[in-house]
């Protein structure tokens, strides 16, 4: 019924519709499901005489998100001399935003402002010696379990029972449940999760859409009045030169699976025969691959041979993206009017924190796993224990294949130099080509008039087919999947034991407000804000079906004020006006919304294609029956000496391994650089180096033996 239930949403969305007005109603007011709908979290259970506390109890409130303008009240910077919002009221700094006071009139609590406008690592750590002094914090999830098995925190666990909204939702998601489990002996739980999105896709490819049907569509030979040259050739296959593969699509109406073959027996490998003619004109680069599309799919795509990349019904693969990299760069005349074209490129050329995205994508291109773990590097192998993608040379050979293709010019400049360019950049000059990232804070340049004229568009292209592991047979499996899933983020809130003291009513009222984040009214507050902010047929909430559920629109009158304000970037906007997606669990459909048409088209193409199973992904429970496809925890149960240990290994973090923005980050660097550290020659031996020389051996070991706890643990609730 689930499978169902996401195909009718998948339907909707790859015809860009939103069923609003005539669509199923949501009672407006916490009044839970009624017989018109269906809220977020089904028949969740209501709360309303559990965790009683006294009208008006104070919580003193140390969390936010990052920064002083993403917390519960309003900054100097976001209120100005006063900010008046789609709801008519006007906010002042100082202020608490209007989803805290929808809080606080729904729960009658109050809440008082702490927070320090820090991330959640640096506000704990300005905290954690006067804990007293505040009742809820934010702070990372692996420090907040380490501080509540020393006794600073409550352990939510104890009441649970009281908690059934909660309890509900970790009984639904044991994946969940085992992250932030901060003691697996007793099962305390230190730490409210927070999810950005659950149980979804994050990233994808995106790519400029009617270019590559430029190139590759229409009866005839392609012709242009100039064009460039391929390079020589330096990338070599990934996919077979000889046989044939099966591959199963969704078909291009988006209503069942097919199964389609790549002959290479009739075609060849598109690399390989480019490989063996050397550098080529971009015309006869383009006839090579039209002709190749042709053959290899026996006339399956027709004229329309773009949609083995951008359609529905794609396919494509590494060797057959780069077969159309050299022809997108060697043709930039007649696709920019200049003489260059930059094939992949990051959000951020300049940003390690988004440079490592061109790891990420290598790893959906060629079948690598724990390149975007939930947890370090980490996934769970079919024989259910943890591996490290850095101590696999399989990881190595596909950065290899990166820097192939970055010698042949199909990765930018930019990247390669470690220069300040940015999406917008790229897109607004008609200079880039596609990246590898977030679909509706990317896709948001397509409303940009200035950005793309008619006819032009940057889209969610289809996952990409390649040979992944997962132990069914010897061989592997040619099929898409991908890593990149959204689970419990890194950071959440914890209630100060010393904080709330022997005030129950304290401790009611912060048990409370978690509880109520996950019941379904809750969430619906902490996705989007008041009801004033949503769309409304008289007493009800105007809803469309997003995952199998009905979910919200948000009001006409939101939807220009986050333009307004935020450029059109959801989140940037609930945090910083409404006060919502600060914590807890946050719908992406609120996000969907926000999305451009041609973002939706998208991202329906794919939505359709998980609903039907031909795009595979991590689960976030402990698929016993092939545990490779079990989502890592995001935190593991370590212990406080294996902590210890861990943090000693300092070239497996920051040294080496490091995330963010001017960190270095061995992954990129043997992209850009291949291998210049000690020890390191080729990729065997830099997984070598890695296992031993940088302590990794001793750190999987570790890792193991906690979730071997976590397993345990489970073993008991499950």
């Amino acid at each position: 019924m689930k499978r169902i239930l996401a195909l009718a949403l998948a339907l909707a969305l790859s015809i860009g519709l939103l069923a609003g007005c005539g669509g199923p109603k949501i009672e407006v007011g916490g009044g839970g499901t009624t017989p018109g709908g269906t809220t977020p979290g089904g028949d969740a259970p209501q709360t309303e005489d559990a965790l009683t506390f006294a009208p008006g109890t104070v919580l003193r409130m140390a969390v936010g998100y990052n920064s002083t303008q993403t917390g519960l009240f309003f900054d100097a910077e976001v209120a100005g001399s006063g900010v008046t919002l789609a709801n008519g009221q006007t906010y002042n700094t100082g202020d608490l935003k209007p989803t805290w006071v929808e809080v606080e009139n729904r729960l009658g609590m109050k809440f008082e402002d702490k927070y320090q406008g820090n991330s959640a690592s640096s506000e704990f750590e300005y905290w954690k010696e006067q804990l007293s002094q505040v009742d809820m914090v934010a702070g990372t999830a692996s420090v907040l379990s380490e501080y509540g098995v020393a006794g600073s925190l409550v352990n939510i666990a104890d009441y649970l029972d009281q908690m059934p909204n909660f309890k509900k939702y970790l009984d639904e998601n044991p994946i969940v449940r085992m992250t932030i489990t901060g003691d697996t002996s007793t099962g305390a739980i230190y730490v409210s999760p927070y999810f950005d999105g659950v149980s979804d896709i994050e990233r994808m490819p995106l790519m400029r859409t009617d270019w590559v049907q430029k190139l590759l569509d229409g009866e005839g030979a392609f012709s242009a009045e100039s064009s460039g040259e391929t390079k020589a050739a330096v990338y070599e296959p990934y996919m077979p030169t000889s046989g044939k593969i099966d591959v199963d699509v969704v078909n291009a109406d988006g209503t069942a699976v097919e199964t389609i073959t790549k002959d290479y027996d009739a075609a060849g490998n598109i690399v390989a025969t480019m490989n063996a003619v050397g550098p080529m004109s971009g015309v006869d680069a383009v006839n090579m691959l039209r002709d190749y599309i042709d053959k290899a799919y026996n006339g399956y795509y027709g004229t329309q041979r773009s949609d083995l990349f951008v359609g529905q019904n794609a396919a494509w693969d590494a060797d057959e993206l780069v077969a159309l990299l050299r022809c997108v760069v060697a043709n930039a005349p007649t696709l920019n009017g200049t003489d260059t074209v930059q094939g992949i490129f990051t959000r951020e050329d300049q940003n390690n924190q988004r440079r490592v995205d061109m790891f990420h994508f290598a790893g959906i291109l060629f079948g690598v796993r724990g390149l975007e773990s939930r947890k370090d590097y980490l996934y769970v192998g079919n024989d259910g224990a943890l591996h490290d993608a850095r101590q696999e040379a399989e990881t190595y050979e596909a950065l290899d294949r990166m820097r192939d293709m970055a010698a042949e010019g199909l990765i930018s400049e930019a990247f390669m130099k470690n220069e300040d360019v940015k999406t917008k950049q790229y897109l607004e000059k008609d200079l880039g080509f596609m990246h590898y990232d977030y679909n509706q804070t990317q896709t948001i340049y397509n409303e940009d008039g200035a950005t793309f004229q008619d006819g032009e568009q940057y889209m969610a292209a289809m996952v990409p087919v390649a040979c992944w592991h997962d132990g069914s047979n010897a061989d592997g499996v040619y099929m898409r999947f991908t890593e990149s899933w959204r689970s419990v983020k890194t950071d959440g809130w914890a209630i100060s034991k010393a904080g709330v003291g022997n005030d129950t009513d304290k401790l009611n009222a912060a048990l409370k407000l978690i509880d109520y984040a996950y019941s379904p009214e809750g969430q619906i507050l902490m996705s989007y804000g008041p009801d004033e902010f949503i769309k409304k047929d008289g007493d009800n909430y105007v809803t469309f079906d997003f995952n199998g559920e009905q979910w919200p629109e948000i009001a006409d009158a939101t939807r220009t004020e986050l333009w307004e304000k935020a450029s059109g970037n959801y989140t940037n906007y609930a945090r910083q006006y409404l006060g919502s997606t600060l914590s807890f669990l946050k719908s992406q459909a609120f996000e969907f919304q926000c999305t451009t048409e041609v973002g939706r088209k998208g991202a329906g193409y794919i939505s359709n294609a998980i609903a039907l199973g031909t795009i595979k992904h991590p689960e976030l429970a402990v698929t016993e029956d092939n545990m490779w496809y079990t989502s890592v925890p995001t935190i593991l149960p370590t212990t406080t000496v294996e902590n210890d240990q861990i943090s000693g290994f300092s070239n497996l973090g920051n040294a080496m391994f490091g995330p963010s923005k001017d960190q270095k980050n061995l992954l990129v660097d043997v992209i850009v650089k291949g291998y210049q550290e000690e020890g390191m020659t080729d990729a065997a031996s830099a997984a070598q180096v890695v296992a031993n020389n940088y302590q990794g051996s001793q750190y999987l070991q570790l890792q193991n033996r906690a979730w071997q706890r976590a397993l345990d643990f489970y073993g008991t609730i499950g």
